[in-house]
């Protein structure tokens, strides 16, 4: 599972439904791998943002490289870069420590 695929499945709940796209339950609509780009496009990356947030997190920059979600820090050459760094680490620090109440609130 590459960094887009585990924020795809594991902060924005959306279900791989082929190797090449994701099912958004919410929306109910599918989303190709090639129509969510969240380290190239700023718009992708505030999606995670706001999805974060929904759940309680807090999100800071400061400047246009770095970013922070409560504690997980992370840097980019991009904001969006930035906040899809932040989001994988996010996953990364708590898919081991703490994994069962963090997941079964992203989830």
């Amino acid at each position: 599972m590459n960094k887009t695929d585990s924020i795809a499945r594991r902060i924005l709940g959306w279900k791989l439904n082929r190797w090449d796209r994701w099912y958004d339950y919410e929306k109910g609509i599918f989303i190709h791998e090639s129509e969510f780009q969240p380290e190239q496009n700023l718009d992708h990356a505030m999606l995670i943002v706001e999805k974060l947030k929904k759940f309680g997190y807090t999100y800071k920059t400061n400047g246009v490289s770095e970013v922070s979600f409560n504690d997980v820090r992370a840097t980019g050459e991009t904001l969006s870069q930035a906040i899809t760094n932040a989001a994988y680490s996010f996953i990364e620090n708590n898919s081991v420590v703490n994994s069962t109440t963090i997941w079964r609130q992203l989830c």
